[in-house]
């Protein structure tokens, strides 16, 4: 069985179709589908929705909720522990990924052919300007973080039940799940897609989210910042070794007849700058190490309903 994981978050204008394009892939993978809800804290209507409308309409199915909002890849997290079937796989619930994609997921994983499937972008229908900074950001991370990433990044993948118990079993805290796929290893494929405009509804991935995750995403898979930082104190400390020897040259000389305000300004500025940089970067590090050794849970499952006919 396929256990399909939708996250579920202010999408009650597009469950209508949703449902319908569920219902037609419950019938064409006859009774070897499971989808998996998981409502994760959103304020509209989907959860009543869901809980009308779902007895009934698929074979097996469960709706889960959270506690709170922690975020889509903690939502899919938390439906893979709940999946009861042999392969899994995520679907958003705005329907810009093809349904049909599920299936090659599927045939893919069934056929022992690969262990994690990745859905990348071939083509987005995105503003230009969200689709120049989504480029630019996989270019540099392809380059420096996850060489294997392909160009237009990935949201959404299957996988066999060996690769989702290796994912459960790492308790990590604001990591990211599909970096995490690509660092555990194991047999992959990609399959292109195009990605559809959304029908309805507004997006929720706000620019302080793409923020976040472009930051939980570097920081929790590369020493990149840190080394980048060290390579700037160097590059620091060289230039100012250097013009410290020009300045005590030009003294020696009489060469310097009035002090130079400008460039006393210039270089507080840049070490100060730098120096602020450096405790950022240092800062966030740390942060990321109190999370893991608090080891709190990434979500909290409020409730679990099961409808199978």
């Amino acid at each position: 069985m396929l256990s399909l994981i939708i996250p579920v978050y202010k999408n009650e204008a597009n469950l209508d179709r949703l449902l319908g394009e569920l219902a037609s892939l419950d019938q064409r993978l006859e009774k070897e589908l499971e989808v998996i809800f998981v409502v994760d804290g959103s304020p509209d209507g989907s959860f009543r929705i869901l809980e009308e409308r779902l007895p009934g309409r698929l074979r097996c199915s469960q709706l889960a909720t959270l506690s709170r909002n922690f975020g889509s890849f903690n939502a899919i997290t938390a439906g893979m522990e709940l999946g009861r079937g042999e392969y899994f796989a995520v679907l958003a619930a705005d329907l810009q990924e093809p349904p049909d994609l599920i299936l090659q997921f599927y045939e893919s994983l069934r056929s022992d052919s690969a262990d994690i499937v990745f859905g990348y972008r071939t083509k987005r229908s995105d503003p230009w300007f969200t689709e120049l900074s989504a480029t630019l950001f996989w270019a540099i991370y392809r380059r420096f973080v996850v060489k294997e990433m392909p160009p237009g990044g990935v949201d959404v993948f299957g996988c066999t039940r060996r690769v989702r118990d290796r994912i459960l079993s790492f308790p990590e805290a604001n990591s990211s799940l599909m970096a995490l796929l690509f660092w555990v290893g194991f047999r992959r494929r990609y399959i292109g897609y195009e990605r559809q405009p959304r029908k309805e509804g507004q997006s929720t991935w706000t620019l302080p989210m793409k923020l976040r995750y472009s930051l939980d995403s570097i920081f929790n898979f590369t020493d990149l910042p840190v080394r980048l930082l060290l390579a700037l104190g160097g590059l620091g400390t060289l230039t100012a070794v250097v013009l410290g020897a020009l300045i005590v040259t030009l003294r020696l000389t009489n060469g310097i007849p009035v002090a130079g305000y400008t460039a006393l300004a210039l270089m507080i500025l840049f070490f100060g700058s730098l120096m602020t940089l450096g405790m950022g970067i240092v800062g966030q590090y740390v942060w990321l190490c109190l999370q893991n050794a608090r080891r709190r849970p990434n979500y909290l499952i409020n409730s679990i309903k099961v409808f199978d006919s």
